[in-house]
């Protein structure tokens, strides 16, 4: 009867080793999860406020300073489809529908000459 207590001790440490594991195993996981989210939220907030530059790497702006950049090219591109449109409607005779109107005008009075 001497050997049954002693089986029962092994089992009851081969338990607490496998619980101790399992729960080390679970704490890994959860801090490599945890550092893989911390490790992207790294990268959104780099993202965000940009990096400087250093030897070898350009430097990357932010998102508001792109942001910025977007707006003085949509302002550029208004004053040239401000252009753009100024040569679409009839004006003081010098726009491109102007000129089409006139071509058209004597490519009529040449089809009625017979």
């Amino acid at each position: 009867m001497t050997g049954i207590p002693a089986l029962d001790a092994v089992a009851l440490w081969a338990g607490i080793i496998a619980a101790v594991g399992g729960a080390l195993a679970v704490l890994y996981r959860w801090i490599r999860s945890a550092r893989r989210g911390m490790k992207r939220i790294g990268q959104v907030l780099a993202d965000w406020t940009g990096e400087p530059g250093r030897p070898g790497v350009p430097a990357r702006p932010g998102v508001m300073e792109r942001l910025g950049g977007i707006d003085d090219r949509l302002g550029a591109l208004d004053d040239r489809l401000g252009k753009v449109e100024h040569e679409l409607h009839p004006n003081s005779g010098s726009s491109l529908r102007d000129a089409v109107d006139r071509v058209d005008a004597r490519t009529a009075r040449l089809d009625k000459t017979p």
